[in-house]
């Protein structure tokens, strides 16, 4: 935890090569935070070495992305791993009206995010959600003649499971897969993560901090309402339990000179090389303690000693209300 530099991992067998943690930009949008505040969080994430940032073209329904592109300034984008997610689509009102995977929108929905990021190419296109009404193959297809066309580098996928993988492998290698995955949420393990390491696909995990459940400084009654009923980890009848497993991370933490956010980032890290965290840090700060927990390195028994602490059957409720889990090609 001494050196300055953000150490690097290559992202899949593509060629891509990140630094180890991530910058998530949703929540950027989604709260009330201060333009000043957000463009310099993402300069500073820039500057540690942080170098994927990851947002979609639904995130504050545009928004973020024309805050990356206020916040790179001249020589940024050079350094910048832009991935982008598309396809969730919604109303005027910014409710969810569906998913949408037809080649002629893929093309169309990256027309808008070039525009929107002020750049002639982003590095990783994925969508966001597998459409049950178009097959795979169609919507990666399309992507793969972006990718042909120059204004993608390379394909990525979202919240799909093993079978969903390999189809869209077999038509244009896949740079990576994001998933939510936390010492909370290990669904990816039953085997999408064994697929992955086979076919040489790197994985962005999501949600590492289990949505602020593992920031370790959660109160009980500042449970966000926009949670209510969406995530069922935040219920009044989970939510002791799981802040309970939370008290149990504090004492490994403790031991170790780091918070329990560092902690859960390190564990993920520790994983396995090809897991890159995405970290939804919202002011500066949030970079150097996770350029901290990058240099963080557990040991195989401190990993077991964690999941023993916090093992998956003992997690109360499920990631996301049942229409959102049904919504989820990795959960079936």
């Amino acid at each position: 935890m001494t050196s300055t530099s953000f150490p690097t991992r290559a992202l899949g067998s593509t060629g891509l090569t990140t630094g180890a943690v991530g910058l998530g930009a949703e929540m950027m949008s989604n709260e009330p935070l201060s333009r000043e505040t957000s463009v310099a969080t993402i300069r500073a994430a820039l500057d540690a070495g942080m170098s994927l940032i990851d947002t979609g073209d639904f995130y504050g329904m545009g928004d973020n992305e024309e805050l990356i592109r206020e916040a790179l300034r001249p020589g940024d984008r050079e350094r910048t791993i832009l991935s982008v997610k598309f396809n969730g689509l919604k109303d005027p009102a910014g409710r969810f009206v569906g998913i949408e995977g037809r080649p002629e929108h893929v093309k169309n929905f990256l027309t808008y995010s070039l525009r929107r990021l002020g750049t002639d190419h982003v590095d990783i296109y994925r969508p966001s959600r597998l459409a049950a009404d178009v097959p795979i193959e169609d919507t990666v297809g399309a992507i793969s003649e972006l990718i042909d066309a120059g204004y993608v580098r390379h394909l990525g996928l979202s919240e799909v499971g093993s079978e969903t993988i390999r189809r869209a492998h077999a038509v244009h290698p896949v740079a990576d897969v994001q998933l939510e995955y936390s010492v909370f949420s290990r669904g990816i393990e039953r085997d999408i993560l064994g697929t992955c390491l086979e076919l040489g696909i790197g994985i962005t995990a999501y949600a590492v901090l289990g949505h602020g459940l593992l920031t370790g400084d959660f109160q009980r009654d500042a449970v966000d309402p926009r949670f209510k009923g969406h995530l069922p980890r935040f219920d009044a009848e989970n939510l002791p339990a799981n802040l309970a497993l939370v008290d149990g991370l504090r004492v490994v933490a403790e031991r170790r000179g780091v918070s329990v956010a560092q902690l859960a980032i390190a564990w993920e890290l520790a994983k396995s090389e090809r897991i890159v965290p995405l970290v939804g840090a919202r002011r500066p700060e949030r970079i150097a303690q996770a350029l901290e927990a990058a240099h963080l390195v557990l040991s195989a028994e401190e990993v077991a000693e964690i999941e023993r602490l916090v093992p998956a059957s003992a997690i109360a409720g499920t990631r996301y209300a049942a229409p959102l889990m049904a919504l989820l090609d990795s959960e079936r």
